[in-house]
């Protein structure tokens, strides 16, 4: 569990608990389990403990060895949860929740506000609740000996599927270790009705949310791939279907990799208009402090060039910094110009030649080689310096003073070769539409269950998922997107 935090690596956690931790633990309830196989006979309970059973000279020692492992254990409980919470979140398993780094070199070093204050609430709901260190004594022992019985089975699998080892070796290892625990698990299930069930009635509740959410998830997920719009709708569309393609840049936030996600064919029947540049864009947080600026856009092509449509994966570091909505922008419409001027399908040395089944791979672009320049359209351009060469839209019509737009121009730089007319003319329909503006259309989608389903999964999906959905948070986007140039469109989903 501890493993890729970065405190300690993998071998030293596996000799300190093999060599020290379990046997003390082992030692410790064996001296225990004497003790009452001594004393058991007492007339009174109240003596029957752990502190009883240390001998008196030792007793103060222990009692402050024991509360330097009260506090260590509270630092193990909240980082562990914190670190399990994040991997359930990273496999879709548990809602999104707020995930703060501490530290700008070890990854797993995190902090969750959400499950601070909820683990908060319980200790305090329990200490308060039970007000007796008997029945807080019998769950901590039925949630340590189930978690080293489960450890156990889970070890056996390891030890079989990904150190492929002789299946007689794990089963040789579960019984020797298995027969001990299981032993302990037994006497610890006596206690059930005196305080050993809250740890039972956590897990089974925090395992309900997981399979809920992770349930929601999946089926959601199935539906956008089926849903997916393949590349042939998207070169049937025509003018004579009344599809309008618009001035501008229209900027379209999905979480799929590949394909053209159903809002956007959601959109274009009932508006059957786009902007004459579509970028899709995909944002990925990738386990990393920092990802460098020339590393940062994969820029591919959805579709003939004729279309202008454009697939954009934006990778951040967890320390990374987003930057504002305008220099975010600038910096995705160079790698885009980066990407057209580089020869776009011949990136890769692929041909030039489109393969109506399947996209083109996504290229690294290297932003910073092409400069975007803005400046008001009342100002004249210049030809720029002998060593750079421009791209810029051609000049527009005179318009009023108060109604003056920017003008936008590339830069190319000095040893890039003259690009030839189809990349110039494609430049130019960039610079234009940057020069029209940029619209933000985000997806909004509601999960219902079919027509027809059980009373169980529209349950599960209408009220369960819903009430998770609503509650948790949403995508981070790397954009602060502005009200005034947003479009939100809704869909419902049909699970």
């Amino acid at each position: 569990m501890f493993a890729d935090l970065g405190h300690f690596n993998q071998l030293s956690i596996q000799i300190a608990f093999t060599c020290m931790v379990y046997p003390a633990l082992i030692l410790a309830y064996m001296g225990q389990a004497a003790y009452l196989c001594r004393h058991h006979t007492m007339e009174s309970d109240y003596r029957i403990g752990f502190y009883v059973s240390v001998p008196e000279k030792i007793r103060w020692p222990v009692l402050a060895i024991a509360i330097l492992a009260a506090v260590v254990g509270s630092q193990a409980v909240i980082t562990g949860t914190f670190s399990m919470i994040k991997q359930c979140t990273s496999l879709g398993c548990f809602p999104r929740v707020k995930i703060v780094h501490t530290s700008a070199k070890v990854h797993g070093q995190i902090y969750i506000p959400e499950i601070n204050w909820i683990l908060m609430i319980l200790c305090l709901a329990v200490t308060i609740g039970f007000r007796d260190t008997k029945h807080l004594g019998n769950a901590s022992g039925l949630a340590v000996i189930t978690v080293m019985l489960v450890t156990t089975c889970l070890m056996s699998l390891v030890i079989v599927l990904c150190w492929h080892r002789s299946i007689f070796l794990a089963i040789g290892f579960i019984v020797f270790f298995g027969t001990i625990e299981a032993l302990y698990f037994s006497a610890a299930l006596i206690k059930f009705r005196e305080g050993a069930w809250v740890p039972i009635v956590l897990a089974f509740i925090f395992m309900l949310i997981m399979c809920i959410w992770h349930y929601g998830t999946i089926k959601k997920y199935e539906f956008d791939v089926q849903s997916k719009v393949s590349i042939n709708w998207l070169l049937g569309l025509s003018p004579n279907l009344g599809i309008v393609r618009v001035r501008g840049i229209g900027l379209i936030h999905t979480e799929l990799e590949t394909g053209i996600p159903a809002i956007f064919s959601h959109f274009v029947t009932n508006l059957p208009a786009f902007h004459q540049v579509l970028i899709f864009m995909c944002i990925k947080n990738v386990p990393t402090p920092h990802v460098r600026p020339e590393e940062r856009f994969l820029v591919g092509r959805i579709g003939p060039k004729e279309y202008r449509i454009y697939r954009c994966i934006v990778r951040y570091g967890y320390h990374d910094f987003h930057k504002d909505d305008m220099e975010f922008e600038k910096e995705m419409v160079c790698s885009i110009a980066e990407f057209i001027r580089s020869g776009s399908s011949k990136i890769n040395g692929m041909s030039e030649d489109f393969d109506k089944d399947e996209e083109q791979r996504m290229s690294v672009v290297r932003s910073g080689s092409i400069r975007m320049l803005e400046e008001d359209g009342s100002v004249e351009n210049t030809v720029g310096p002998s060593h750079a060469r421009e791209i810029q839209s051609p000049a527009p019509a005179l318009a009023p003073a108060a109604g003056v737009k920017k003008r936008v121009r590339f830069v190319l730089p000095a040893a890039s070769p003259k690009p030839n007319a189809g990349v110039q003319e494609e430049l130019q329909e960039l610079s234009e539409a940057r020069e029209a503006g940029m619209a933000f259309i985000l997806g909004h989608s509601h999960v219902k269950a079919k027509g027809g389903s059980s009373f169980l999964r529209r349950f599960v999906i209408n009220f369960c998922y819903d009430f998770l959905r609503r509650n948790s948070r949403g995508p981070n986007y790397a954009v602060t997107i502005p009200h005034a140039s947003t479009l939100e469109v809704g869909m419902m989903y049909y699970v």
